[in-house]
């Protein structure tokens, strides 16, 4: 199968060598004519360094590219997934299928990715969505990593997941749109907060509890906007925000690390050097969290320390001084919506 990946960082060439080494034709698209370049004569991307990109891997700056491919993968940074999508629209083969691998919510509209993909290239293409944990430069080093293809049309994700699939990349498939891309993109949030409170210097106790009290906050988000609580439980939520909260490749957790150590916002950002996805984020949790009337106080003191300079020392003292709850919540009396 002819396969066009949209996007030559990290996890979009990642994503190429599998597809290539799973006996796909396989082409990487960048942006930018120098950078496609550079792929090109190099054979390596500076973001997977020691990791060798087969001469049979093309890389390309021409858009049209997606003309050819029978499945398209876009894997660019979250602010520019409308502005690809949108590019592709007059190339794109009939019948081709386009897997959003960018994890992250629009700002301007509070879209998840599928339905700005979809908004853009039409209400009859075929969209799915690709996440869990899994990090770049474990998968393009052929570590076992697991993953869930989700599309409302379940004949979507399973050809998806069969493009995926082999002995160390495992795909399962889901229909709840909602509920995987809100994982996908709020995960980054709580991963900020787990690395700030380690550069506060606490412990594995406090990310412990982060990681459970942020899965709830995410998953009840999830149900307001008519996903699904038992997909956070898997591999778009709890698997992904296990591996982003706690593993040193996490740009998020890294650039949280060092807003915990005193770094104001913007020099931690440029530090970490790459896409901080969950500042992003944080502030489209916060226009969601209204909208719904859902409360989100991990998410929403995040917030306040990106976008308002709030020091983490303040922030982590007030989600621990909150009035008492029940860990356990009633739906009948709608107790689930604030807690």
């Amino acid at each position: 199968m002819k396969i066009t990946v949209l996007g030559s960082g990290g996890w979009g060439t990642a994503l190429g060598l599998l597809l290539l080494q799973n006996g796909h034709e396989v082409t990487l698209w960048s942006a930018f004519p120098e950078e496609s370049l550079c792929l090109q004569t190099t054979r390596e991307n500076p973001y997977l360094p020691g990791i060798p990109l087969p001469e049979n891997l093309l890389c390309t700056a021409d858009i049209a590219s997606v003309g050819n491919a029978q499945l398209v993968i876009l894997a660019t940074p979250s602010f520019a997934v409308r502005e690809t999508a949108r590019a592709t629209g007059e190339y794109l083969a009939p019948g081709a299928t386009v897997v959003v691998v960018s994890k992250g919510i629009e700002r301007e509209t509070l879209c998840h990715f599928s339905d700005v993909v979809r908004d853009e290239l039409g209400k009859d293409a075929r969209i799915a969505a690709l996440s869990g944990p899994s990090h770049a430069e474990e998968v393009a080093r052929g570590i076992p990593t697991v993953c869930v293809a989700v599309s409302e049309d379940l004949a979507v994700a399973e050809f998806v997941q069969d493009a995926f699939m082999c002995e160390r990349f495992r795909v399962y498939t889901s229909q709840d749109v909602i509920g995987v891309e809100l994982g996908a993109a709020l995960k980054n949030v709580i991963a900020l907060a787990a690395g700030a409170t380690d550069g506060l210097g606490c412990g594995d106790n406090t990310i412990a509890a982060l990681i459970t009290r942020g899965l709830n906050e995410i998953a009840t988000l999830a149900v307001a906007l008519g996903g699904k609580r038992e997909t956070l439980a898997g591999l778009a939520g709890l698997g992904d925000l296990i591996v982003t909260c706690t593993s040193r490749h996490s740009r998020n957790r890294r650039a949280g690390v060092l807003i915990g150590k005193g770094l104001d916002t913007k020099a931690a950002m440029a530090e970490i050097g790459g896409v901080v996805e969950g500042y992003y984020a944080a502030a489209a949790a916060k226009a969601l969290a209204q909208r719904v009337g859902v409360e989100m106080p991990i998410c929403g003191e995040v917030y306040r320390v990106l976008y308002e300079g709030r020091d983490p020392r303040h922030a982590l003292g007030d989600l621990m001084t909150r009035d008492k709850r029940s860990e356990q919540y009633n739906p009948a009396t709608a107790d689930w919506v604030k807690r």
